[in-house]
């Protein structure tokens, strides 16, 4: 892996606001032989990677044992009253030259980082990789002198934006036209557009969240600029087009008078246009809907990100898609993705998995774009063997999305934390008007629902959803004023939701009943090993006088209750199952160990209802056989190298799935099964969905899916092309036919439904499918059908 594939190093000087420290403060004077100063981009002055001048050489300090503690004494050292904060694993990128301090232990009240333990200077088992960062409070220690000092680059611009004026000041969110404005002292300042280029725009628009500028007429403003008193900041910008920030551009900064006049011109204007989800007005969002009919599938996607506009990068190479190793990711590359997909530039160029592991191929390695392109795959880069690059350097992206407001609208209460709370939402709030906050209806409210509320909120990932919130009765707003929600989990706010509207229809209006949520910046995701499932199906004749305890817990079809017991048999599709935790959290259950329901037929305990559903259906998706597997028990069968092992079933202990570990259902334990004994000869399609109702959160529900082909000619059974679903194709048509009752609960039709819709037709196969374990790309998976190969012919 190359150190050159994170942030460049001439991005960081110029973005960077660096904090020299070299006198003491009146209450902790910190040692002179040590100066602190914090860097990396995007951040605010109070915030950054930690970098220590030592030995007359920066460094930085590794994240191992990191705590807030050693965030305070340093905040304190660079002038800072504390430390609200602290980051991990290179959130502000990765730093250069030596890791100075490792497994630093600070009580918190050390004068210096130095005075805390640590393995001594230099010595250091880490990579840039695990650089730590602090978030100090933006609050100066009184009487901090000398050091209190913030200097910054010559070029440096901190915040930009656009000033819609005259009667498109009150337009709707997002604002993509206007006088483009710079931050300066206690407001704002123009820019004089003497020699302003269209590239000039792009950057801006690119920051602001917008892939394009367009033309504007420059007439109107120039009119307004004569009539009302600039404040010019900047002139004679000269942009290359492809900079991810205003700073990185050669310009001026007016000095003496800023408010000076700017000859021959007058203020900066952009027009920027807004990508397909800030699209506003019917005309413009179908002229961009026919736009993305002709071309087709996009060949690229985020995957795994809380929040719209970030997440790990895949690309659809022929019929699969895959992921990018990060050999010499940079900012340039990830704005190119950022532009590709309808938002503006990147401002994190993400390695090493930060948005979680992929699956499936890697597809590109050692990715270097100019800026310039229309798509990644006009880039240069490297194909890869597997032996190259490993999942855990997954690239991902951050883009720059344009304001929406959509965080004024919403708010919690009560939590013991910002992250939980009961959710009260803005409703009515018109033109001069002020918002009337209220409560949402709780009935339906569940993780996709909780899911939005978060990422409304800016807080990530939901952990919960909740339908009681008495224990947070701390608001005064008493009135339920939304009902009826129903989300797909990929909605940017609850207003885009399904709702009742106006008419509030909420059986139970008190406060107790209102939604809450607790929101976390990271998700457990779950993936089914597809190969293992083609490997290990085939068909056992069951007696039965063996399968009391399955159909004491409905694991059997229907037509079970009216056979001859104990004689006689049931044919079972048997196959083993191995789920992996690929996600950035672990997976828990979502009861708690005083509600797990112990099973005394079987002898374990439950800790979820349904943790998985197993189905036969027909090719047009109609549901002909079923089966379900209840969490008998979640623990870690096996962990990837230096990934220990956390949750073990044994003597009533923990459940759950550890990140980086995977849990073993084997084909011969009880319910691991479809009932196919009512199933007549004929094509079919195996799929299995990895909790379906949606009870435990995970960064990505759409990969929960695997279907096979599978051939049965009442004797035998061949099951092959298995793969992971690709989107929400994965489970249409999953719960639209009838099903033979094995025992699942009322609503987890729906619950699919929801979030996958309906009517998935497979068509007609008409090339080899691509090896198994992969997601397919939308024309693959019409063209997903049986063909008579044989690769499974078992019978027990």
């Amino acid at each position: 892996m190359g150190s050159c594939r994170a942030w460049a190093l001439p991005e960081l000087l110029v973005l960077s606001v660096w904090l020299w420290v070299s006198s003491a403060s009146p209450t902790h004077p910190p040692s002179p032989a040590l100066r602190v100063r914090l860097a990396g981009y995007p951040r605010k002055h109070n915030e950054g990677r930690v970098e220590l001048f030592y030995n007359d050489e920066w460094g930085t300090i590794c994240d191992d044992d990191f705590t807030l503690a050693n965030a305070h004494v340093l905040c304190r050292h660079l002038g800072f009253v504390a430390a609200t904060g602290w980051a991990h694993s290179a959130k502000y990128g990765k730093g250069v030259g030596r890791i100075w301090l490792d497994n630093v232990n600070c009580a918190g009240g050390e004068k210096s980082i130095g005075d805390c333990k640590h393995r001594g200077w230099g010595n250091s088992d880490c990579s840039h990789e695990e650089d730590a960062g602090v978030i100090c409070k933006d609050e100066r220690i009184p009487g901090f002198k000398d050091s209190n000092v913030i200097e910054t680059e010559p070029s440096h611009v901190e915040e930009v934006r656009l000033r819609a004026v005259g009667a498109g000041a009150r337009r709707q969110l997002p604002v993509t036209e206007g006088i483009v404005e710079v931050r300066y002292k206690d407001g704002w300042a123009q820019i004089c557009d003497e020699g302003w280029s269209s590239h000039n725009s792009r950057v801006v628009c690119g920051m602001l969240g917008f892939p394009a500028e367009k033309k504007v007429n420059k007439n109107f403003y120039k009119l307004l600029a004569e009539r009302q008193q600039l404040r010019y900041r900047l002139h004679s910008v000269s942009c290359a087009g492809t900079e991810g920030h205003l700073s990185m551009c050669a310009f001026q900064f007016y000095r003496g008078n800023v408010s000076a006049a700017c000859s021959g011109g007058s203020a900066a204007v952009v027009s920027c246009v807004p990508g397909p989800l800030f699209a506003t007005g019917s005309a413009h969002k179908k002229k961009q809907r026919q736009q993305r009919q002709q071309q087709g599938q996009p060949r690229i996607r985020l995957k795994g990100g809380a929040k719209v506009g970030e997440g790990r990068v895949e690309v659809l190479k022929g019929s699969e898609w895959g992921t990018i190793c990060d050999d010499r990711w940079n900012l340039l590359s990830a704005s190119v993705v950022c532009r590709e997909l309808g938002f503006g530039s990147a401002k994190e160029a993400l390695t090493g998995a930060r948005m979680g592991q992929g699956t499936g191929p890697i597809h590109m390695n050692e990715v270097q774009c100019l800026g310039t392109e229309k798509s990644l795959w006009s880039c240069s880069f490297k194909n890869i063997t597997q032996e190259d690059c490993k999942h855990t350097e997954d690239v991902a992206v951050r883009c720059n999305v344009p304001y929406m407001g959509y965080e004024t609208l919403i708010r919690l209460s009560g939590g013991r934390s910002r992250f939980e709370g009961r959710v009260e939402v803005a409703v009515g709030a018109g033109a001069g008007e002020q918002p009337r906050w209220g409560l949402v209806c709780s009935e339906g409210w569940g993780t996709l629902e909780a899911m939005v509320a978060c990422r409304q909120l800016g807080l990530g990932f939901a952990n919960h959803g909740l339908q009681e919130t008495w224990y947070w009765d701390a608001s005064n707003v008493t009135e339920m004023v939304l009902s009826g929600v129903k989300c797909t989990g990929h909605e940017m706010s609850l207003s885009h939701c399904q709702h009742h509207g106006s008419s509030l229809n909420c059986r139970n209006t008190g406060t107790r009943y209102a939604a809450g949520v607790i929101c976390s910046e990271t998700a457990s995701d779950l993936l089914l090993h597809a190969p293992l499932v083609q490997e290990t199906a085939y068909i056992e004749d069951r007696p039965l006088h063996m399968l009391y305890c399955a159909a004491e817990e409905s694991c059997l079809s229907s037509s079970a209750r009216l056979a001859n017991w104990p004689y006689g048999h049931r044919r079972l599709l048997r196959f083993s199952s191995q789920i992996h935790n690929n996600g950035r959290a672990d997976f828990r259950p979502k009861a708690g160990r005083h509600s797990w329901v112990w099973h005394e037929c079987h002898r374990h305990y439950h800790s979820m209802d349904i943790f998985t559903h197993y189905d036969i259906l027909t090719p047009n998706g109609t549901k002909v056989a079923e089966g379900h597997k209840a969490s008998f028990c979640l623990e870690d069968t096996e962990c990837e190298e230096d990934v220990a092992k956390r949750y073990e079933c044994a003597n009533f202990g923990e459940q759950g799935i550890t990140v980086g570990c995977w849990d073993l259902y084997r084909h011969d334990i009880d319910c691991q099964w479809i009932d196919i004994t009512d199933v007549k000869p004929g094509n079919y399609i195996l799929q299995v969905v990895i909790n379906p109702n949606f009870e435990v959160a995970e960064s990505d529900f759409t990969n929960n899916a695997m279907k096979c082909n599978c051939k049965y000619d009442g004797h035998r059974i061949w099951v092959h092309s298995c793969h992971i679903g690709n989107g929400p194709q994965a489970a249409r048509g999953a719960h639209g036919g009838k099903g033979d009752g094995a025992g699942r609960p009322q609503g987890s039709e729906e619950a699919v439904g929801r979030l996958w819709g309906s009517g998935w037709l497979p068509q007609e196969l008409t090339a080899p499918a691509p090896p198994a374990g992969d997601a397919l790309s939308e024309e693959a998976n019409r063209r997903f059908e049986q063909y008579p190969g044989q690769l499974n012919n078992q019978i027990s």
